[in-house]
């Protein structure tokens, strides 16, 4: 008896094994070394936000420092909430109205996540807080361009706005599997960590804020010297070393892409820095420190679409290109005469469209033949120029439209730009009670 115990149970055993082995395939388990990887990734990214506060902060003057640092980190506490609310629903949750944006209730205040593990072995709370970084990032960049003449209040009001009607919807063309740019062409639009989502949509609403409010007062007849180049160039520091986590966590694994972008990242970012201070030398005579972290900004922007996508090569050209067009971009705004403070689209602007645009002719071999497989048969540089150069420009004109719709009615509710009094003030003190370097008299 007891031998046919034993005998039915080994049988057991041996016919749930296929069973047993079958579930194990369809589970997703975490992969430990990627989490770790994308959990360092959005620390980096993070990073990057008080990166931009030291940049922009340092670029002001005195008076104006510590309120211009307070965009980027209001920027941290805004859109986080936002995130959690409906901005990770919006971006990636499936099509509704027509494909505007997405929404799935799992994601709505992120409610349905908490066993989620993505396909390449990340917890989906990794995901969605790494993605968080970006929709952050993003609207702390467009203060920028009106620095030093905006409203506190109106200006919380306005990157949350900004955030549900403009970026989100964007994030959702662009990333979201079923988004209408993802699947445009062969491959879908290239846009690999931000370059339309985060860069151009930042500059090209930057520049519209910029002209809808005005130039700060006496601008350009009165000096306005930076404060602190110290600190700028920490800025810069920081945001190099926190666009790697932009860019290289972008690829959402520990593998080869992650080299392939990090690669890439660096590349550029020190092609762009170099050019640019030698186009200061030619042009001006002296390769000046903001030059340098200039260029930097430059090549880290425009790689940022194509670092998945492109050889060392590539990079190191494109990385050329974006700060030599970055830089004729600045003298054209001084011709002008328009007050983009900070050069938001100077050089995020312009260096994403750079780089959405010239990574086509610079896309390594591999790339080129998957999307051919695609197509089912074949796939051209020309025909990829076509599918970047409307993204872009969808990008451009959506961000424009949706800016402009947003400031005209915040402004009949709150006035966007600060008042007189504020603005020769300072906003530190007339806004937050404050003084950035607790002088008497700051300028």
């Amino acid at each position: 008896m007891k031998t046919s115990l034993r005998f039915l149970y080994v049988m057991g055993i041996l016919c749930l094994m296929p069973v047993t082995g079958l579930f194990a395939q369809d589970t997703v388990e975490i992969d430990s070394g990627a989490t770790a990887w994308m959990l360092t990734s959005t620390a980096l990214v993070l990073l990057m936000v008080p990166g931009l506060a030291m940049f922009y902060g340092g670029l002001v003057r005195t008076k104006n420092v510590l309120g211009t640092m307070m965009h980027s980190f209001a920027a941290m506490g805004v859109m986080t909430v936002l995130w959690l609310i409906c901005g990770y629903c919006m971006a990636f949750g499936g099509n509704v109205l027509g494909g505007w944006f997405g929404w799935n209730p799992d994601y709505f205040l992120l409610s349905g996540i908490d066993d989620s593990i993505l396909e390449g072995g990340i917890p989906e709370y990794v995901f969605s807080m790494f993605q968080a970084k970006f929709a952050i990032i993003t609207p702390a960049l467009i203060a920028g361009a009106f620095a030093e003449r905006v409203s506190f209040k109106a200006y919380c009001w306005f990157i949350a706005l900004w955030g549900i009607l403009v970026y989100n919807p964007l994030a959702h063309w662009v990333w979201a599997s079923d988004g209408f740019l993802f699947n445009l062409g062969a491959a879908g639009a290239i846009d690999f960590a931000g370059g339309t989502v985060v860069h151009i949509s930042a500059g090209v609403s930057g520049l519209v804020a910029a002209i809808f409010i005005g130039g700060r007062k006496l601008y350009p007849h009165l000096p306005m010297r930076p404060n602190n180049l110290v600190m700028t160039m920490i800025g810069a520091g920081l945001l190099w070393v926190g666009w790697f986590g932009f860019n290289a966590g972008s690829s959402l694994t520990s593998g080869l892409s992650t080299a392939q972008a990090l690669t890439a990242t660096q590349i550029a970012a020190a092609a762009g820095a170099l050019t640019w201070i030698i186009i200061e030398g030619i042009h001006q005579g002296k390769a000046t420190a903001l030059g340098f972290a200039s260029g930097i900004l430059a090549g880290l922007v425009a790689i940022t679409p194509a670092a998945g996508v492109l050889e060392p090569l590539g990079s190191l050209f494109l990385g050329i290109l974006a700060s030599g067009f970055c830089y004729l971009s600045i003298i054209l705004k001084n011709k002008l005469g328009y007050d983009d403070t900070l050069d938001v689209f100077g050089i995020h602007g312009v260096g994403g469209i750079v780089g959405a645009i010239g990574l086509t002719f610079f896309i390594r071999d591999s790339w080129m033949a998957d999307a051919a497989v695609a197509a089912g048969g074949s796939w051209t540089t020309m025909q990829q120029l076509g599918v970047q150069a409307t993204a872009v420009l969808i990008a451009i004109a959506y961000a424009a439209v949706g800016t402009l719709v947003i400031l005209l009615v915040l402004n009949q509710i709150l006035k966007f730009r600060s008042s007189n009094e504020a603005e020769m003030k300072g906003l530190d003190n007339y806004y937050h009670g404050e003084r950035g370097y607790g002088l008497i008299n700051p300028s």
